[in-house]
């Protein structure tokens, strides 16, 4: 089972299935989806699924002349990986201008910035899907919302993400057969014409706007912290659904989802997402509740001290009968957890309870 982006994007999974291993996770080639956005979104415009009109560029001359023939600021987006901190969304065209410096001038995102998407901006609600394909059948997981941006309000600096829930209620069972239908076998379509065998997640970041659901990005592997509040979900072994994923066999899979619902809080680090502080001493961890699921990202053991060690330091998920019982429990095993500088959203959740 290969997780982060990188590996994939480096062919991890076409070395270990050159070996004779089954793989939970696309090749180089299905993982362009993700690492290269041009790509994806010649993909998507070929394929007639959704997605928001958009030109790519190299130069950062001629995307500036584009600009200057826009009304409106377009979304700006680099290319390549960048660790989930790659688009930029400008309120102003001036804002639009400093974006492509920082991307292509001054390479914030080092070589994912080679080429950038320049793409109009959709309004409406956001929303993640996931789905797990072997690459004939594919299994749609339950909706959750992720929350990008570091502050509440959704406002501030987009990050990797700052919490998340379980089931979103944004999607019915009716949309959720539009987004089937339009988006995800499309995609899995398109990329068997491509000659891709795709095994793995398929992660639709999308926009609900008034005329239908629009892809805003795939990513190729769980999304994080929106697997935590899924994965805490999840009834039966995820270890044979992965294996039946990579040996394509995924019909036969057996699995169910506990009703309750799943809140993931994120606590981060002083300084996240620009220049996150190390070494902080993390306090409290003993006092969570047992039933609550705190998973670790950015730390680290020193002696006999557990220390901040990146950017998003910990995930705190708790499930309860509704949202609002998931949120209490979650905020209140947060609440017990201190570290100097941390960070998190008190939102999460709030706008559905």
């Amino acid at each position: 089972v290969i997780g982060p982006e990188d590996p994939l994007a480096e062919g991890f999974g076409d070395a270990f299935r050159k070996e004779g291993i089954p793989v939970f996770g696309p090749n180089a080639d299905g993982a362009k989806l993700e690492s290269d956005k041009a790509f994806c979104k010649h993909l998507l415009r070929t394929a007639s699924i959704p997605t928001a009109e958009a030109r790519v560029f190299r130069s950062h001359a001629e995307a500036l002349d584009y600009l200057d023939t826009r009304e409106d600021p377009p979304v700006v987006k680099a290319c390549g990986l960048a660790k989930g901190k790659g688009v930029i969304v400008p309120e102003t065209l001036d804002d639009a201008r400093r974006a492509l410096e920082l991307v292509m001038v001054k390479r914030a995102f080092g070589d994912a910035g080679n080429e950038v998407l320049l793409e109009d901006r959709l309004k409406g609600r956001e929303v993640s899907v996931l789905a797990i394909t072997d690459g004939r059948s594919i299994a749609i997981l339950p909706p959750c919302q992720d929350h990008k941006r570091l502050l509440d309000g959704d406002l501030g600096p987009n990050t990797g993400g700052m919490g998340a829930y379980c089931p979103s209620p944004a999607i019915d069972e009716d949309l959720m057969a539009k987004i089937e239908r339009d988006v995800l076998v499309p995609t899995v379509d398109s990329l068997k014409r491509e000659g891709i065998e795709f095994r793995g997640v398929l992660y639709a970041g999308l926009m609900l706007t008034h005329s239908g659901p629009k892809v805003l990005e795939y990513n190729v592997r769980f999304g994080d912290p929106e697997c935590q509040p899924l994965m805490a979900r999840l009834r039966g072994d995820a270890v044979d659904l992965f294996l039946r994923t990579a040996t394509g066999t995924l019909h036969d899979a057996d699995f169910d989802w506990d009703p309750r619902a799943a809140c993931t809080i994120v606590l981060a680090a002083h300084g996240y997402p620009d220049d996150p502080r190390k070494g902080d001493v993390i306090h409290g961890l003993d006092a969570v509740p047992a039933d609550v699921l705190v998973d670790h990202a950015g730390t680290k053991r020193i002696g006999d001290d557990i220390v901040t060690n990146g950017g998003r330091v910990l995930a705190v998920t708790a499930l309860g009968d509704t949202l609002a019982d998931a949120r209490v429990a979650a905020y209140d095993a947060a609440s017990r957890i201190r570290f100097d500088g941390m960070q998190y959203r008190t939102d999460i959740g709030a706008d559905i309870v």
